[in-house]
């Protein structure tokens, strides 16, 4: 060892407890879980290396080791046998997961630490008096309260609190503030309070603040119990007779510094085995922690790529000529904006072989002199500069030719970039980013750099690369064109080669007709949809904030009169603070950071006291104006005088559209102030309407349909009010009695269903005993025998297939409906019956906007579509076109997927979007 590696000074040794980050990544993931293509549960794993990462990446420590517990009893369990016997056995879908771990740690250079016989506590203990010893800074990476007994000068804890969040480094002095007393004795008031986690005893109705201000007051447990006479009487009761048991569970909770640990400073250095991990993140489908990790040094498998800059007429022509007889071409636009409808062309790739691409840079490309320019290309009203206009200008034939195949990686937003430029690209026949998300729509991201990693191996030079990122980040057209030539052809490239690919496994799990005949023409749909945009009344959202203001403020008196002083309300802190520590409210549930505040926790607390109804309602009216009436005139496009949203198509599990800037699904009800922000939503021109059609009860209707209940097919195909048939069905009354409350019963029992409600969730929506909820759905099962067969049905189907699907045959995978854990197998149970009627419905409305569309397009109407909402379409309509729109709208909507019950869609029209329902 050389001197300069043996040096330690100004060093420091990050100490991780393994087997605690172990748990918190396992638990972060229990609404989400991670699975790899195989359906295997890799939510922990993930979750630990990608912290693990995110603090080398912060701290860039010099020496790194992470301990772990063994399965052998401690030195602790020897003297006390209960020690953590309360403690819950390891799920086991946690379990599985650890093997996964273990060997991709043991491949990755870092240094591993475990001793049967003792903690990974008391090996964190040891390691880090041999690294202060020998002058190291050491951080112990832990959220355990134990280690603050170890912090020192040297040593101090680095608290993760959340992955969004700076972490948490705790000295001395920071030990005092959130502890309440130094390090040296933290073990005292351990003793004293004991710790239910690991069933230390200490001492009977002794908490933390007493725990704390008896250590204060005189130092330690056995000071404590030497002035006893002077401890208040009812805290002297309690220590009474118990000094045994506490100075028992201080010793107990004491942190080893001795174990037998090697060491050896140099085999704690920091290494990482870049090429192992690689291999192992890449068999895990890792893709995104990949860029942690060094090029490899070993030379890879070379993929071919020969690119090409097209930078001439000359060049341009053969291009052409060559794109003319592919049997089908990738393409794919560089521009200024990741927003299509701000995106100015910088450049253009083709690639029809592999490992065979083409750049033509708009900015690089050499026009002859005299060359003829056409003058028909604009971008937003603006004159397009000459060589894009002619570069454009050449490639407009074979884009806008149908008969000529072509492919691209997330195609609607080249394809939207190019519309904005006057070419409508026509043929395309697939799209990598659609194809994946439907063959894995719960993958963590259906990007090309992630798919070029998992399918080829390949890493992919990253934008930032080339633009930056952050304050300094700049535009593409101002990256050397020999840049961009790699990475724009490097893009085409990826998508060709990923094609064949992909075309096969959709083909493998029958998802070809849904990727032909829905996902790919519902593309030019949506980037429509995008482009048309809305319009929006400013002057009304302007007075609407205003009177917002107003009401905002008026509430804020109320609440602080009711509070009885002023504080910030929004502060959960504070707020919670006021509700438990002032007002003394029931507390109903806890956060790591203190009470919970959230809207179920401020509904219960309403039926006792005014102001957690006052903060709902605060929250509700602050959150419709800093989300709509301040933001939306915010997000209208300068050139259009438009709101333009983006739709995401590959986003949900369902198959259901989203929106985003602004999010269009969450537009407040109709009723109300909220009601109000819609009619903001207006046409552009004099004379023309806002239509609005939505299905009616749609995943009702589904729900019929699958399940094939006699009683619910009659009901819907005598057009019958279903919410009353059903308050008729489980209040046992007549139909002409069931009352508007027994009615809205009804429904929340006939939608429960779909959402896998259970009789807790129904009893919380109707404010009613769980006993009677449970009632109410075995009523409702009795009611609709076929509907319960359907959903035992499709429960045990899918524990045995492993995935849901809908009526089309979209799928989705649910390894976790076979897991040992209750709450993630009903999570999963729930998922597997709501996704083929929500799925179903999803894929409804995706085939009638594609008819619609068409049928707008033939008959040439002046009509815009404009939004989807859900299972609802909005058109922008001038008046003569009303009543054709109608026509058109319902039969397309009504015959888009023949179900065994009727399709009713409600259309109306009006001034606003408000008006038109």
């Amino acid at each position: 060892m050389s001197s300069e590696e043996g040096n330690t000074s100004g060093s420091r040794l990050f100490l991780i407890d393994g087997t605690a980050l172990v748990y918190r990544s396992y638990f972060a993931f229990q609404s989400s879980l991670l699975t790899d293509s195989s359906g295997r549960n890799i939510s922990a794993v993930y979750g630990f290396f990608n912290t693990l990462f995110s603090i080398i990446e912060r701290e860039k420590p010099e020496h790194l080791v992470i301990a772990f517990d063994t399965k052998a009893p401690t030195f602790r369990h020897q003297v006390y046998p209960d020690y953590k016997a309360t403690r819950q056995k390891m799920p086991e879908d946690l379990s599985e997961q650890l093997p996964i771990l273990r060997d991709a740690l043991e491949t990755s250079g870092i240094a591993l630490m475990e001793k049967e016989g003792f903690e990974a506590d008391d090996l964190i203990g040891t390691a880090a008096k041999i690294a202060e010893n020998a002058g190291l800074d050491v951080i112990i990476v832990t959220g355990d309260k134990d280690f603050f007994q170890l912090v020192s000068d040297k040593v101090k804890v680095y608290n993760l609190r959340t992955s969004t969040s700076d972490p948490e480094i705790l000295g001395a002095s920071e030990v005092v503030e959130k502890f309440g007393v130094p390090p040296e004795k933290v073990i005292e008031v351990l003793g004293l309070m004991g710790d239910s986690s690991d069933n230390i005893p200490g001492v009977r109705g002794i908490g933390p603040k007493t725990a704390v201000r008896l250590v204060n007051d005189f130092g330690s447990i056995s000071s404590v119990y030497s002035h006893l006479d002077e401890v208040k009487a009812s805290d002297r009761k309690k220590l009474e007779g118990n000094e045994d048991t506490a100075l028992f569970s201080r010793q107990l909770v004491i942190i080893k510094t001795d174990c037998p640990v090697s060491a050896d400073l140099e085999a704690w250095r920091m290494r990482l085995n870049d090429d192992s991990l690689r291999e192992k993140f890449t068999e895990l489908e890792f893709s995104s922690l990949l860029k942690y990790l060094k090029e490899s040094e070993a030379a890879p498998e070379e993929l071919k790529r020969e690119y090409y800059i097209i930078d001439t007429p000359e060049k341009l022509a053969d291009l052409l000529r060559k794109l003319q007889k592919a049997e089908i071409f990738a393409f794919d636009t560089e521009t200024t904006s990741e927003s299509p409808m701000n995106a100015e062309l910088v450049g253009l790739s083709f690639s029809f072989t592999e490992g065979e691409a083409y750049y033509i840079p708009c900015n690089g490309f050499r026009l002859p002199p005299g060359a003829e320019i056409p003058r028909t290309f604009k971008w937003f009203g603006e004159e397009v500069n000459p060589t894009t206009a002619y570069i454009l200008s050449s490639l407009q034939p074979i884009l806008e030719d149908s008969a000529i195949p072509k492919l691209a990686q997330n195609a609607k937003y080249d394809m939207l970039v190019l519309k904005n430029y006057g070419i409508e690209v026509q043929g395309l026949t697939f799209d990598t980013m659609v194809a994946h998300y439907l063959l894995d729509p719960g993958a963590r991201g259906h990007g090309l750099d992630a798919l070029s990693m998992k399918y080829l191996r390949l890493k992919k030079i990253p934008t930032s690369d080339l633009i930056g990122s952050g304050a300094k980040q700049i535009t593409m057209d101002i990256v050397p064109i020999e840049k961009v030539t790699e990475y724009a052809c490097e893009d085409a490239d990826c998508a060709y080669r990923l094609m064949n690919m992909l075309k096969a496994n959709l083909e493998e799990e029958n998802l070809q007709w849904l990727f032909s005949e829905v996902e790919i023409p519902l593309i030019p749909v949506l980037l429509t949809l995008e482009r048309n945009g809305v319009a929006l009344d400013t002057r009304l959202l302007g007075e609407m904030s205003g009177e917002l203001e107003q009401l905002l403020r008026e509430i804020e008196g109320d609440i602080h009169r009711l509070a009885g002083r002023e504080f910030n309300i929004n502060s959960p802190k504070q707020l919670g603070y006021i509700l438990f520590e002032e007002l003394n409210l029931p507390v109903i549930r806890k956060t790591k950071t203190g009470y919970s505040t959230d809207e179920s926790v401020l509904k219960k607390l309403s039926a006792q006291d005014p102001l957690p109804a006052e903060i709902l309602r605060y929250r509700s009216l602050a959150k419709l104006k800093n989300t709509y009436t301040d933001a939306l005139p915010q997000l209208i496009n300068p050139r259009t005088g438009r709101v333009h949203t983006s739709y995401n198509q590959t986003v949900t599990a369902t198959g259901r559209l989203s929106s985003s800037d602004p999010n269009l699904q969450n537009i407040p009800v109709r009723t109300g102030i909220g009601g109000r922000i819609r009619a903001a939503f207006i046409p552009e021109k004099p004379g023309w309407k806002i239509l609005s059609a939505d299905y009616s009860q749609i995943e009702l209707r589904v729900l019929a349909h699958l399940s094939e209940d006699l009683q619910l097919i009659e009901s819907f195909r005598d057009d019958e009010d279903i919410h009353r048939r059903t308050g008729s069905m489980i209040f046992n009354s007549p139909l002409e009695l069931v009352t508007p409350e027994m009615r809205r019963a009804a429904k929340e029992v006939n939608f429960g269903v779909i959402y896998g409600m259970r009789d807790f969730g129904l009893s919380e929506r109707l404010g009613i005993p769980r006993k009677r909820a449970r009632e109410f759905i075995e009523s409702y099962f009795s009611s609709y025998p076929q509907v319960f067969q359907f959903v035992e049905m499709t429960i045990e189907t899918v524990r045995n297939t492993g995935y849901t699907e809908t009526i089309f045959g979209r799928k989705r995978r649910l390894p976790e409906i076979n897991s040992k854990n209750h709450n993630i197998r009903s999570n999963a149970e729930r998922i597997a019956v709501n996704t083929p009627i929500q799925g179903s419905a999803a894929d409804m409305i995706k085939l009638a906007m594609i008819r619609i569309h068409r049928r707008m397009k033939s008959e040439k109407v002046e009509s815009l579509m404009i939004m989807q909402v859900h299972d609802e379409l909005v058109f922008e309509v001038p008046e003569g076109e009303v009543e054709l729109m109608v026509k058109l709208v319902v039969e397309e909507m009504e015959s888009a997927m023949p179900l065994s019950v009727p399709i009713r869609v409600d259309v109306s029209y009006g001034e606003n979007w408000l008006e038109a329902h």
